[in-house]
């Protein structure tokens, strides 16, 4: 099986009946993702099955969601408040961070469920009964059963906070796709494409989900926002962002292992030298262009947060956090902060274990990468 865009277009529009995908804009990142699956990534059958669902349901949800525009045009009146975003290294505590945020009531966030099917618009009163949620719960079953390693790594429930990604992705313009396959060519495209409308989608999707199922303070999190954050903020000017910190030795192993294990699904190539080379050159320039907006935009939207700190006492790290970015914590915050901490203690799911040799790659030679970003921020953790 090769894959080809128009094929690809044409099979969700006979999924769906629909034929508008919106600002052709996306159409580009299609292309240049089909290019890196028929020539990069070394696909297995599997491989296949997956990239080609993963694709088509992108293309799916953007045909429902211009639908869903066109018969209701007084969504795109919705404002999308904040939105608080988590960022930093992935394996920094970004997860768990962005989980404790999502606990507090008054914000509103992505929910796994409603991230891979963002149409029909969530309603408030069956937001806890959708069907979607048992749709979601079977996927996240059926993934444990195939890859069981990954509920060490990485913790998913379906009505749970989750990246944000899947709505970048229906612009096919994230680096999801490189996180799931070998795709260097794609990547490098990436790194240097115009991420505006983008993030001006991921805005179209937040007012939908938000339409009849408030709050409107949003809350959102995925790593990669780091690559684009001057896009970011065009589309959302009051953006706030909570930074997690960890010293980046200790996560680029942990980072590696995952991509590897996850990579793996999809292809029977294993070369882990390349792909240490290649996440510590991607995580370095996220770093890189995080701080050079950083030091242009200011520091008043930022909050740095410390992985020990985070893993000592969430809360009150959490609360510390709200009061610099000028956020109120609650009572009923508090109380459902604390409930979600308890219950989710570090270590749970397991022990996930890594060695950052694998990858071709030593803690001093990593730490030297990092030089400008240890010095300037604490994690040592």
């Amino acid at each position: 099986m090769t894959f080809a865009a128009d094929e690809l277009e044409e099979g969700a529009c006979a999924a769906t009946g629909l034929d508008d995908f919106g600002s052709p804009y996306y159409r580009e990142g299609l292309e240049r993702i089909v290019e890196a699956l028929n020539t990069e990534a070394d696909l297995n059958e599997m491989g296949r099955v997956i990239q080609h669902a993963t694709i088509s349901n992108a293309l799916i949800q953007r045909l429902k969601i211009e639908d869903t525009y066109r018969q209701h045009p007084e969504i795109d009146d919705e404002e999308v408040g904040g939105p608080v975003f988590v960022i930093g290294l992935p394996r920094t505590g970004t997860t768990a961070l962005s989980q404790l945020v999502a606990a507090d009531p008054q914000f509103r966030s992505l929910r796994t469920w409603e991230s891979q099917a963002p149409t029909p618009p969530p309603e408030a009163a069956t937001q806890h009964t959708d069907p979607r949620i048992a749709q979601a719960e079977a996927g996240l079953k059926m993934l444990d059963e195939m890859f069981p390693l990954m509920k060490t790594m990485h913790n998913a429930e379906a009505t749970s906070a989750t990246e944000c990604q899947d709505l970048m992705g229906m612009s096919f313009r994230t680096f999801h796709f490189d996180g799931v396959v070998r795709a260097p060519a794609y990547l490098a495209w990436l790194m240097a494409c115009d991420m505006r409308e983008t993030y001006t989608f991921h805005r179209r999707v937040l007012r939908l989900l938000q339409w009849h199922c408030p709050p409107v303070l949003w809350h959102l999190k995925t790593p990669v926002h780091m690559f684009s954050l001057d896009a970011l903020v065009e589309a959302y000017p009051h953006a706030k962002f909570l930074w997690s910190h960890r010293d980046p030795a200790k996560v680029m192993g942990s980072v590696c292992s995952l991509i590897r294990y996850v990579r793996s699904w999809s292809s029977d190539r294993d070369d882990a030298k390349e792909l240490g080379a290649e996440q510590l050159d991607s995580w370095t320039e996220a770093v890189r262009r995080a701080m050079d907006f950083r030091r242009r935009f200011g520091d008043d939207r930022f909050v740095d947060v410390s992985f020990a700190d985070l893993q000592t006492d969430p809360v009150a790290t959490l609360q510390a956090s709200y009061e610099s970015l000028g956020l109120t914590f609650t009572d009923d915050s508090l109380r459902a902060v604390t409930r979600w901490a308890r219950g989710h203690k570090p270590g749970s799911r397991g022990t996930h274990d890594y060695d950052l040799a694998d990858y071709g790659l030593t803690p001093e030679g990593v730490r030297e990468r990092f030089a400008d970003y240890l010095a300037t921020y604490d994690a040592t953790a």
